[in-house]
């Protein structure tokens, strides 16, 4: 089993950042995607970003140029950087682990807690 914990969230203004962690502990495949997901009420769910196993990053169209995905092999750990955040961000964000690139939620066997970011006007 894969075990994922978020954490970073918290209250900000629109035009601040938040950066999420995303700790990964037990068994660690050699082959995956790493994606952090977010959802908001009345909203689906929606993969903000992913990252896989090769550094190769994906974005969701209303995020790229404000977030950015990373990971640090050696903590285990990926993170999400949000920069310029609008109210609409304002959601539970998700911590995800699947093994191949997928958008799709179902495609994640592994998820984390969630943590949520809040984004004033």
């Amino acid at each position: 089993q894969v075990q994922l914990v978020e954490s970073g969230g918290g209250l900000v203004q629109a035009g601040g950042s938040l950066r999420l962690s995303c700790k990964a502990s037990g068994s660690i495949f050699s082959i995956y995607v790493m994606g952090w997901f977010r959802h908001a009420p009345g909203k689906q769910r929606e993969l903000v970003a992913s990252i896989d196993n090769t550094g190769r990053t994906k974005y969701a169209d209303n995020v790229k140029g404000r977030f950015t995905i990373s990971e640090d092999n050696a903590k285990a750990t990926v993170y999400l950087q949000m920069n310029s955040l609008k109210p609409e961000d304002t959601a539970v964000y998700y911590c995800a682990r699947g093994s191949w690139d997928s958008r799709n939620p179902n495609d994640y066997p592994y998820w984390g807690q969630g943590t949520q970011v809040t984004v004033g006007s």
